[in-house]
């Protein structure tokens, strides 16, 4: 019989009690007392469940795969409930499903909102919209370890020599990944403070960067960033979560860490190179120039925010790039760069095959010593097909709301990609809140759907539709 592995669940219920407290603190230091009983609410339940889940007797085998899928699943179910409370009972009559729809759209870092404008909300809520992004992205890093066996080799290197990891591993690499994501996100804040933001504001966009987010503490970003130094810094910044968390660790220990732990960094950094260069090519006579490289560099990372400017010519492109995604191991969604990388190399060679059957041609990408099996090349290609297919599905559902396709298309491209809605792709002007309830529900769903591995909804379908 499958079981939810609840302990695991029961860390990141702790972790909510924790910054339930250092909200509450914040809230009285500085005289924010109109939401505060709801941190109250929030400590005490999420206290609550952790506990009884950190002592609910589990099966004490190594839980096998299906185990995992399932308690991921749950816990991109339960713990946005336990979100949600601080915006169900605050000051501002949010319904259970706009609080929910909130509470998904931060733990899944995509940054959907049923505000309208963001200076209304007091300062303590709009501390917790972002502490939601910050824990779902951490939630994210820690299901990657947790999940590690669905995983290609080829991507298991970027992380770990080992092919499956045992408990002791798993711990190790979760506590290393903790530490990182905390420091991390203090060097992203002390960066911010040095270009001159306000301590309120460099938090909370620290906590957005870091995980890949789009909840913003403000309207308009380009009231803060008001100088193109100050653009230029909070672009580069944005690829702090499009490349492996693990990326500046391994380069500090180089000499500890074989060439395979670089290579899909490696391949992202010549990615990001050619996209520049590119776009500097065809549209470097346009004195927009660094507000285009700035919607390049949140759109690789999933992030989506984007400066006031219209590029209609641009907005497909930048659609793509949302869709290509970043890293294996980072907070960003998307298909992966690796995996279409692999696809087209995959593709050139079965093409140049026919052509020249006498040569030999390998299956490797740059800067790595591996070759990539067609079993692997298969479940690329089966995430792409699982990508399509919900895509049709989810703007089919949206099509009921009397939405135009356009707009449809876009916004399940960002739900299924966890990338904020923007002036990047057209549609920064959406209210989620006046939506029906069955578009609601079908956004939350395919944002938890679009946030897990697309690989586990076949493993789950195989599971329990074709047994034999």
């Amino acid at each position: 019989m499958l079981k939810i592995r609840l302990k695991y669940l029961s860390i990141f219920l702790a972790l909510i009690s924790l910054l339930s407290f250092l909200n509450i603190l914040y809230s009285y230091y500085f005289n924010l007392y109109l939401n505060l009983n709801t941190y109250f609410y929030t400590l005490l339940i999420s206290g609550f469940f952790s506990l009884i889940f950190f002592k609910f007797q589990s099966n004490r085998k190594r839980p096998n795969l299906f185990e995992k899928i399932l308690t991921i699943l749950f816990g991109y179910i339960f713990i946005p409930l336990i979100l949600s409370i601080p915006f169900y009972f605050s000051i501002y009559n949010l319904t259970f499903l706009n609080s929910l729809f909130e509470s998904v759209s931060g733990f899944t870092s995509t940054g959907f909102s049923i505000f309208d404008n963001i200076k209304q909300i007091d300062q303590s809520l709009i501390l917790w919209r972002s502490t939601t992004q910050w824990i779902g992205g951490l939630y994210f890093l820690f299901s990657i370890i947790f999940l590690i066996d669905i995983y290609d080799e080829s991507l298991k290197r970027s992380l770990t020599n080992f092919i499956s990891l045992n408990n002791s591993e798993i711990i190790k690499q979760t506590v290393k990944v903790f530490i990182l994501y905390i420091l991390i996100t203090f060097f992203i804040f002390i960066i911010l403070e040095l270009v001159g933001l306000r301590t309120f504001n460099s938090v909370n966009l620290a906590l957005t960067l870091i995980s890949s987010g789009g909840f913003l503490p403000f309207n308009d970003i380009s009231v803060i960033l008001n100088t193109d130094f100050k653009k230029i810094v909070f672009s580069i910044l944005m690829l702090i979560s499009f490349f492996s968390i693990f990326f500046i660790y391994n380069l500090i220990l180089f000499k500890n860490r074989d060439k395979d732990f670089f290579y899909e960094d490696y391949n992202l950094l010549l990615y990001v190179i050619t996209l520049v260069l590119v776009f500097l090519l065809f549209f470097g006579y346009n004195n927009d120039f660094i507000i285009i490289v700035f919607s390049i560099f949140s759109s690789i990372s999933n992030i989506g925010i984007s400066l006031n400017s219209n590029f209609t010519n641009l907005h497909f492109i930048f659609l793509i790039l949302v869709i290509i995604g970043g890293s294996f191991f980072s907070t960003s969604s998307g298909l992966r760069f690796i995996r279409i990388y692999s696809l087209i190399i995959f593709s050139f060679n079965q093409i140049l095959s026919f052509s020249k059957p006498r040569n030999i041609f390998m299956n490797r990408l740059l800067f790595s010593k591996t070759n990539f099996e067609l079993n692997e090349i298969n479940k690329y290609f089966l995430s792409i097909i699982i990508f399509i297919i919900s895509l049709f599905v989810l703007t089919s559902l949206i099509t009921f709301s009397g939405i135009d396709f356009e707009k449809c298309l876009k916004i399940s491209i960002l739900t299924l990609m966890n990338t904020v809605n923007s002036t990047a792709y057209g549609i920064n002007e959406f209210d989620f809140q006046r939506i029906n309830f069955l578009t609601k529900y079908s956004l939350i769903l395919f944002m938890i759907v679009g946030r897990i591995e697309l690989l586990t909804l076949l493993l789950i379908i195989k599971k329990y539709l074709f047994k034999n």
